[in-house]
């Protein structure tokens, strides 16, 4: 049972005709288990609820082995499913399949669209980030990032100032690519601390990290503590270089997640677990207010008795919503809070609640 401190749980619509993604709709991308194909889509809007099982029942099967990311671009949601190896195009109301890009791609993680005609897909097991077609469903290509691995491969998340798009290479990584959109060529990087987990951009289109550390003390790459790194990109000055402005150092042994930003990115959120010597989560969602002179850490929602898994905010409300994934087998729970950290409501998603996707167009 689910303990809702005071307030109601959001009852969920399952398999219900014409559910609708509208004004202010949440696409939650539930992973599923690895192996076990059992990844799935949730939509939750303030008017209807939440729905389970939205892909299936917009299109009559299943969405594959382990979701990682969704992506709005123009009228299609892009869901890119890992260890399928595919990405799906699907119409953005209706979440029906216009198309996918099933070959050419290894361990997919993020998209990034470049331009109608362009976009970048991120992998896990492969040190080359797929240049694709969208209009097409096509790999046209490679961006070759092995220089900057410590070894194998893995780019994650990707954010675009001016003509560059700067990609955080994770596991067993240590540093920002630079990629130039135009050559499709990385130009340059930044060592920012062990593992980058995540990337966001503020209000004044700097860079924000998130290190994990290493995350084993037994990480052959090292171990060290967890930090938050800001990156001043000095974008359009002839040969300026990146400055590392600020870096906030976490616990030791900390568990971080991905960062997450306001809508208009003067607040960065992102999650921490850290346990006491008697086993108490004392960590939550973390908060840096940057209109702050000298800013330092919040805990907006206290982790409690949970182990938070991820988290999204709302580009509109602020409102916080913070996944706990269970027991990783069953349905995962997702709580809504005000900017406050005050317990609005909590709704089912799907097995592990990985990512997010704001929709915040009417759509009839």
């Amino acid at each position: 049972m689910l303990s809702l401190l005071g307030c109601s749980k959001e009852e969920p619509v399952e398999n219900e005709p014409g559910f609708g993604v509208k004004e202010e709709s949440l696409i939650v991308v539930n992973s599923g288990n690895f192996n076990m194909s059992n990844a799935s889509l949730t939509v939750w809007n303030p008017e209807t609820g939440s729905h389970n099982n939205a892909f299936v029942s917009a299109n009559g099967f299943k969405l594959g082995d382990v979701a990682q990311s969704a992506t709005l671009n123009g009228d299609y949601l892009w869901i890119v499913v890992n260890n399928s190896n595919v990405v799906f195009a699907v119409d953005k109301a209706t979440l029906k399949e216009k198309g996918r890009i099933d070959s050419g791609l290894v361990s997919p993680r993020y998209i990034h669209f470049v331009s109608d005609d362009k976009a970048y897909v991120t992998q896990m097991y492969s040190d080359k980030i797929a240049i694709v077609n969208p209009k097409t469903f096509s790999v046209t290509g490679y961006v070759d990032v092995s220089s900057s691995q410590l070894k194998g491969g893995s780019s994650e998340e990707m954010v675009q100032v001016g003509d560059y798009v700067y990609v955080n290479l994770w596991s067993y990584g240590q540093s920002i690519a630079k990629i130039d959109t135009k050559t499709d060529k990385e130009v340059g990087e930044y060592i920012v601390g062990l593992q980058p987990y995540s990337l966001v951009k503020d209000n004044h289109d700097n860079l924000w990290t998130i290190c994990d550390g290493g995350g084993w003390a037994d990480n052959p790459v090292g171990y060290e503590a967890p930090t938050l790194v800001e990156l001043d990109l000095n974008p359009g000055v002839p040969g300026s270089t990146w400055d590392k402005k600020r870096v906030f150092e976490l616990p030791l042994g900390a568990s971080v997640s991905k960062l997450c930003t306001n809508g208009i990115g003067t607040r960065i959120y992102f999650i921490v677990n850290e346990y006491n010597g008697e086993g108490k989560n004392v960590g939550g969602v973390y908060m840096l207010d940057l209109t702050e002179q000298y800013p330092s850490f919040k805990i907006v929602v206290p982790a409690g008795d949970r182990y938070l898994y991820s988290m999204t905010v709302s580009p509109i409300t602020e409102q916080i919503f913070v996944a706990d994934a269970l027991d990783y087998q069953q349905q995962g729970a997702i709580y809504r809070y005000t900017s406050e950290g005050n317990l609005i409501g909590v709704f089912d998603a799907g097995i592990i609640p990985t990512s997010y996707a704001w929709i915040n167009k009417v759509i009839k």
